[in-house]
């Protein structure tokens, strides 16, 4: 991931200082304040109607200096290809390449980390993070901050990773087992609390108030959206199942491509439904790594799967997930000089830094020990130690950040996370290895 990020980086700076920008002929216009901003606006001249996208939001300075930089626009994706096309070949290697006997073994734990754990990281990120605010005397930046805007900052931060250095060092498999479990849940977990979280709309007209009957609103949003996708992840991978009755075994190319098709499918059909179709596709790996995977021929299975004793170095989903966790830490680059809207607020990222550590302690020391309390093979204060050290913010944080920064706090949101990822990535993912040997994990 270091090394991935470093060519966005250098591509960043070539076309942020390199290529020349222009002033584009631009007109201001006032309109009432709105709840939310358009994303499109329709313009009616003389009869025809034009159609204008929202870029996000200027500070009024530069509302008759604004630059246009056509090489910029041109490398700027939609952050909704990261969710669509790119996060879904993550998330399904990821269930799909779980190892099973070590996360069943570890289930309970794993759960109270992803479930219990986020919970109090996010409360204690978002309750500092809104002091962090409170500091920051401009009344620019307090006037731009609802109340539920710290929540989902925290949201965002909440999305941990795990290295494969972990399991390139064949380290304690247990430990590997909680980290990557943690890992995984806690991705779908983020997703969702994100969408609740932006549902949050209070009633009366103070936005920066608690509001009882929206939180509930948006704690049944979180139960119905997660407990939907899971249901429809499940069913989809057992729908699967149906292979074994076919002759689809005769043709492994065929039925190796229908297998990929069919859990692509499972996304589409929970976005449709109005679920989120990331972590469909999360429970529809997790399904058919425990189901399907049985039903598949040899050939499929090796091109889908690395098994224990297979000859095949590179499988299917391997490389798909390779190829997009890599182009996204790429653009995580790109983005730190191509994104022309960053607001960098030292209050804001050190309250941010101060406020993940902190969360990141709370999650795994309480946890740990209420956990070991009814565990047999308890969860030593070594391995707490490295859950502690490995709480990196990496490919779910960037995304989650990005969809949207069309706000001033948004920007100011997307740029702190941007920062957080580099650090956690540059400086505790290099000190992964040098940690493991300190406490003796092995």
């Amino acid at each position: 991931w270091i090394f991935t990020s470093l060519p966005g980086l250098i591509v960043g700076v070539i076309l942020r200082y390199g290529t020349p920008s222009t002033s584009g002929r631009d007109k201001p216009f006032s309109c009432s304040q709105e709840d939310r901003p358009f994303t499109t606006l329709l313009v009616n001249v003389s009869g025809k109607f034009f159609e204008y996208t929202l870029k996000g939001e200027i500070s009024p300075g530069k509302i008759h200096n604004v630059e246009q930089n056509d090489m910029l626009r041109k490398v700027t994706f939609d952050p909704e290809v990261f969710f669509n096309i790119l996060l879904p070949p993550i998330i399904f290697h990821a269930g799909y390449s779980l190892k099973k006997r070590h996360f069943f073994r570890n289930l309970g734990s794993i759960l109270a980390y992803a479930f219990l754990g986020t919970a109090v990281s996010c409360f204690i990120i978002g309750n500092l993070c809104q002091q962090s605010i409170q500091l920051l005397k401009a009344g620019r930046a307090t006037q731009h901050f609802a109340y539920f805007i710290p929540v989902l900052f925290s949201s965002f931060l909440s999305a941990v990773t795990v290295l494969a250095i972990f399991n390139e060092l064949h380290a304690d498999v247990d430990l590997y087992a909680l980290l990557f479990g943690e890992s995984v849940l806690n991705d779908a977990v983020a997703i969702v609390l994100s969408s609740s979280i932006v549902a949050y709309q209070p009633t009366g007209e103070n936005t920066h108030a608690f509001d009882a009957a929206a939180f509930f609103k948006s704690v049944g949003v979180f139960l119905g959206i997660f407990s939907g996708s899971f249901m429809m992840g499940a069913v989809t991978g057992v729908r699967l199942n149906v292979t074994k009755f076919t002759k689809l075994h005769c043709f492994p190319l065929l039925e190796t491509a229908l297998f990929f098709l069919m859990s692509w499918s499972t996304f589409l059909l929970a976005e449709a439904c109005g679920f989120t179709g990331v972590v469909a596709v999360l429970f529809c790996g997790i399904t058919q790594a425990h189901y399907t995977y049985n039903n598949l021929s040899v050939e499929s299975r090796s091109r889908t799967k690395q098994a224990r004793m297979s000859f095949t170095f590179f499988t299917l989903f391997e490389v798909l997930h390779f190829l997009a966790e890599n182009f996204i830490f790429s653009y995580m680059g790109l983005a730190l000089f191509t994104f022309q809207k960053h607001i960098f607020s030292p209050v804001f990222i050190i309250g941010a830094f101060v406020a993940i550590f902190l969360g990141r302690a709370a999650h795994i020391y309480p946890l740990s020990f209420l956990l070991n309390l009814g565990r047999r093979h308890k969860i030593s204060w070594s391995f707490q130690h490295m859950m502690m050290f490995s709480g990196l913010r990496g490919a779910m944080a960037f995304a989650l950040a990005i969809r949207d920064t069309a706000t001033y706090s948004h920007q100011m949101m997307f740029s702190t996370t941007l920062l957080i990822v580099f650090f956690t990535v540059w400086i505790v993912g290099g000190g992964t290895t040098p940690m493991l040997s300190w406490l003796n994990i092995r």
